[in-house]
């Protein structure tokens, strides 16, 4: 039987290692990190992600500023919000909430945030440096980062082992499989057109699952032993729940839980982590700024 991985249980951990470095910082220098979030429109999902957030940022003593701005606006009233929060000294990190309506271009906002308040990661220049052997991004990408952490703080070995991304999306698959590759594993990424994907994935020692599909990956192509990470969250029609549907993983958990080594949880895997990598990266970013 896998070990479990409780996620929530080692979010809860730097929870608690970031609110104790928000208090010293607050006692030497009188300041506390800020983050800024930017949520433009009314979509369910991403107000829940937010108040999420906001719950998370007030329980480790992070300050955290609300900039709720409504559907119709303009590409150039969004940009200039980025650009007043860029200003701002009190704010340390900048998260703008992602999808952004249709008619305004994502890659133009994201590029307009301060680099050094990129708490998202996903500037262009941070991503580059990612990429980049020997060079190193002021942040990594919240989810990924969680990935990886979960790994290491659970004592699994990545230096050397074989780890296959399934899923290449710019904002897990991708970097998460750059991250790998950083701590020395041997990486494959796997995606829709990728033939016979189920062999390669049997060979790995390390699956990460970003595709978004339900329960797509079976017991049977898990190796034995390995460390699966499972960060789908898709949801699926349940009659016997109030809401009529509960949420599943890309990996069939009662399957893979008696075949691999470890296993993530959906949910209380890797969700709770990445809104801890993102106070983690708040910290960093004001950090750095405030003890200049």
């Amino acid at each position: 039987m896998a070990t479990i991985i409780d996620g929530k249980a080692i979010a809860q951990t730097i929870r608690n290692e970031i609110a104790d470095e928000v208090r010293s910082l607050s006692q030497t220098y009188n300041k506390v990190p800020g983050l800024a979030v930017v949520i433009v429109g009314t979509r369910k999902d991403s107000q829940s992600y937010v108040s999420m957030k906001r719950k998370a940022c007030a329980e480790v003593g992070i300050r955290s500023i609300d900039l709720d701005l409504p559907e119709q606006s303009s590409e150039a009233e969004v940009i200039a919000k980025v650009h007043e929060l860029n200003e701002n000294p009190d704010v340390h990190g900048i998260l703008v909430q992602l999808p952004l309506p249709k008619h305004i271009n994502e890659e133009k906002i994201l590029s307009e945030i301060n680099i050094e308040k990129d708490v998202d990661g996903f500037h262009p220049l941070n991503i580059g440096k990612l990429a980049m052997k020997g060079r190193e991004p002021l942040f990594q990408p919240c989810t990924p980062k969680g990935c990886l952490e979960l790994l290491t703080r659970s004592g699994i070995r990545i230096k050397g082992k074989r780890a296959v991304v399934v899923g290449r999306s710019n904002i897990v698959g991708l970097p998460v499989s750059l991250l790998l590759l950083k701590a020395d594993a041997t990486v494959t990424i796997v995606h829709s057109h990728t033939h016979d994907s189920e062999s390669i994935i049997r060979e790995a020692d390390i699956v990460i699952a970003a595709a978004g599909q339900a329960k797509m990956i079976k017991g049977d192509w898990i190796k034995p032993g390995a460390a699966v990470i499972d960060v789908g969250t898709n949801a699926v029609d349940d009659p016997t729940r109030k809401s009529g549907y509960r949420l599943v993983g890309d990996v069939d958990y009662e399957e893979a839980s008696k075949v691999a080594g470890w296993l993530t949880p959906v949910p209380g895997g890797v969700g709770p982590m990445t809104v801890a990598m993102l106070l983690r990266n708040t910290l960093d970013g004001a950090k750095r700024k405030i003890a200049q």
